[in-house]
């Protein structure tokens, strides 16, 4: 049974002699949206043996993001003045702050957990240069929620079916591929979704079945299309302040444990979306609240239909708003990302 609070508790028990000889070390941490709740336990847990697994007596305040304020979309420059020491990091809604970081998950590239391995670990050297060019932050963990579906409150079948709908879109390339299919995006953050479902403000949002699930969303929606158009790829990133005050032996063992959070949180999100579309389908295998969506069968040609808009209008757009900023964007993520998934952008 999955509990990580305990095995923290017991790692930092065993370490507590050594830690109790050293002088506390700060560490301002800033977690996920509170409704993201095994992401944020896993969170908590993992800041409870941090000590531990470092050797370093530190004491952290973690909290989540929405219940001190913060707005997902400022976590870069809040890293970028030293605000915080380290944040959970939603990607795709800092990219507006950075549109090249759109480009480590753009929608359709990488459709399934193994393409999406591969298109991180080749962008994550150039994703983390530029972090900690423009932003005095670096990389310390690179992961998803998981694939990215359709989450609707009206008969939504295929993408043909979302012609005229608002959609909920957190990225750039996501507007980019709504419009496309003719429906409105509109841009939320995660805990403004639920409420703008439930007054018709929304009739889709795009996120993944663990976060639906976790959410709420079955209150609030009808039906599920599982057509994958993401991983939602998230960040821990420290700021070079903070990281900078480590020893190299210390910042080896920071950099050791924030791999395993990394893992765990990969290993999370493949084994979170069959659960979480069970019990949002209220199935009988579903081990915890059911509710009541209809998860309909994917069309065949919806595939093919991402793929085109990929070509068509993905990549053109973020090329087109990414070397405005970044004239090398394009060129950077052709030989990293790109060359991995087989695309070009011209």
């Amino acid at each position: 049974m999955f509990r990580p609070l305990a095995l923290a508790a017991s790692l930092l028990l065993a370490a507590a002699p050594a830690l109790a000889q050293q002088a506390p070390v700060p560490l301002r941490a800033v977690g996920h949206f509170s409704q993201n709740t095994k992401q944020i336990e896993i969170e908590k847990a993992f800041y409870a043996a941090l000590p531990a697994q470092t050797g370093v007596n530190f004491q952290v305040s973690f909290n989540p993001m929405d219940q001190i304020g913060l707005q997902a979309a400022d976590a870069l420059r809040h890293l970028r003045t030293s605000a915080f020491d380290v944040m959970a990091v939603l990607i795709g809604q800092v990219a507006r702050d950075e549109p090249f970081f759109d480009g480590l998950d753009l929608i359709g590239v990488s459709t399934n957990v193994t393409d999406l391995a591969k298109a991180v670990d080749a962008g994550r050297d150039a994703f983390d240069k530029r972090l900690q060019e423009r932003f005095n932050a670096k990389v310390m963990a690179l992961w998803p929620f998981g694939p990215q579906y359709f989450f609707c409150n009206a008969p939504v079948k295929g993408v043909g079916d979302l012609k005229g709908l608002k959609v909920r879109s957190y990225t750039p390339s996501m507007t980019a591929l709504v419009q496309h299919f003719g429906a409105i995006p509109v841009t939320l953050q995660f805990s403004e979704v639920y409420p703008a479902l439930q007054r018709g403000l929304v009739t889709c949002g795009i996120t993944s079945a663990v976060s639906a699930y976790a959410g709420n969303w079955g209150e609030v929606t009808t039906h599920v299309l599982p057509l994958s158009v993401a991983g939602g790829v998230q960040g821990h990133f420290m700021s070079l302040a903070a990281w900078k005050r480590f020893t190299p032996d210390q910042q080896a063992a920071l950099v050791k444990a924030y791999q395993g959070l990394e893992k765990q949180m990969w290993d999370f999100a493949q084994v979170s979306d069959q659960q979480s579309l069970a019990c949002l389908a209220g199935k009988a295998e579903c081990e915890g609240r059911k509710f009541g969506a209809v998860i309909s069968a994917v069309p065949p040609e919806d595939d093919a239909k991402v793929r085109d808009a990929v070509s068509s209008v993905v990549l053109p757009s973020f090329r087109d708003g990414c070397n405005r900023i970044w004239a090398e964007c394009a060129a950077v993520w052709n030989r990293t990302v790109g060359a991995t998934r087989g695309y070009t952008i011209p």
